[in-house]
């Protein structure tokens, strides 16, 4: 199958990763080759792990039972290259255009997996971006790690912030190719889609356009954790099989309702996704969390998370449509494409937005109400903002209850 390369005629991966990396010698070990057999490579325990699944099938508190299945094979390393996980990655982003001829299949070639999306953005960040030296982009509002993990490891981060004025916060495109061509230093480019706390899908012409700059030379990282509760088809992953130059992260901590198995993947070309596995801890993902995950990526799985999927999306329809008949709620400001409304609190019914009553609101429900969400007012273009995820049934009753009863409370003070 022939399918053009879209990449921008800018790129090279030689110049743009960190000489050091492009030397690095990744860590190897007897695994890698050979998985059975007498294993005495490793200097494991040959006599197995410390918790014996006699311990866990006999217990008789339910929150400490364990599958046996996970616990057998605990004495050794796990996979250090995860294969299945990835093919069932793979498998479930390439649905959407299967029988498309004119689109290249997604491979275990084209990942990276890590622990969670944080390790991912990490990694890139050390891969592609010299300390001291090298700067990358990020579009606010936006998730707070990218700065952080920026940060941690001395590379200036360079704002463009999203359009504030227009309703789901759209990218500026324009802004940040002129960014672009005025800053070579500039090596990554993190955008979020769906945004957080935005809630908004960019475009994937946007993208496109950015990749295909004719100057730049560096790499576009398009953040896609809540991208199982946009419409079907809406990831840009299949992209990296035709652009060189992006990378598609991706997490089960959102939709697949697996926050705590921390797992998270970045589809990209092959040759890049081959400089982030050189990088990589050599057993960076546990038996554990590759156990759960093949289970998650199963068809009973992905049914499950799909019915998930729709008692989210209807719970998001009803707050919706309740939460402004609130005295003192405001605009939603963001999108609808994930599991969390953006929402505006007003300085009074009818009012105009204000962050010092969105934090207070905020505070009260976690001190005396028992319910916890998120002030997001001191973002960019946020004002009053707060961010509510959406829970089950019982969960929203007692939030629409909560924020009308506090509200009241700090209108009548």
């Amino acid at each position: 199958m022939t399918v053009a390369n879209l990449t921008s005629p800018a790129f090279s991966l030689k110049e743009i990763t960190r000489p050091n990396i492009l030397l690095l010698e990744p860590y190897r070990c007897a695994r890698d080759d050979y998985k059975t057999g007498v294993l005495l490579d490793a200097n494991e325990n040959a006599y197995g792990p410390s918790v014996y699944t006699s311990d866990v099938a006999s217990s008789k508190d339910t929150s400490k039972l364990i599958e046996t299945d996970l616990i057998a094979g605990l004495h050794r390393y796990p996979d250090p290259h995860q294969e299945d996980v990835k093919q069932l990655l793979c498998d479930l982003r390439n649905a959407p255009n299967k029988g498309k001829s004119d689109i290249i299949p997604l491979t275990p070639d084209h990942l990276y997996v890590g622990v969670g999306s944080d390790e991912c953005i990490d990694t890139v960040i050390r891969c592609f971006a010299a300390p001291g030296r090298d700067k990358m982009l990020t579009c606010p509002p936006t998730y707070g790690m990218y700065s952080v993990s920026a940060q941690v490891n001395d590379v200036e981060v360079v704002t463009v912030n999203l359009d504030l004025e227009t309703k789901g916060f759209p990218l500026r495109v324009n802004k940040v190719m002129e960014a672009l061509s005025n800053d070579s230093s500039i090596h990554l480019v993190y955008l979020c889609s769906p945004g957080n706390p935005t809630a908004s899908l960019i475009d994937p012409e946007s993208v496109k356009k950015i990749l295909a700059h004719p100057t730049w030379n560096g790499i576009v990282v398009v953040d896609e954790a809540y991208i199982d509760f946009s419409p079907v088809g809406s990831s840009i992953a299949p992209l990296v099989t035709e652009y060189d130059n992006l990378i598609v992260m991706q997490t089960l901590s959102k939709a697949f309702g697996m926050a705590g198995i921390r797992l998270g993947a970045s589809f990209a070309s092959s040759p890049v996704a081959r400089i982030l596995n050189n990088v990589k801890a050599p057993y960076n993902i546990s038996s554990l969390t590759s156990t759960l995950a093949l289970k998650a990526l199963s068809s009973s799985g992905l049914s499950n998370m799909h019915k998930n999927i729709d008692a989210i999306v209807s719970q998001r329809a009803r707050l919706l449509e309740e939460l402004p008949k609130i005295p003192g709620i405001g605009n939603f400001i963001g999108g609808e494409a994930s599991n969390f409304l953006l929402v505006q609190i007003l300085d009074k019914p009818r009012g105009v937005p204000s962050s010092p009553i969105a934090l207070r609101l905020y505070e009260t429900l976690a001190v005396t109400k028992g319910v916890v969400i998120r002030f997001r007012g001191k973002e960019p273009g946020c004002v009053g903002g707060l961010r509510i995820t959406v829970g089950t049934e019982e969960e929203n009753s007692i939030l629409l209850e909560k924020v009308k009863e506090t509200l009241l409370e700090i209108y009548s003070s």
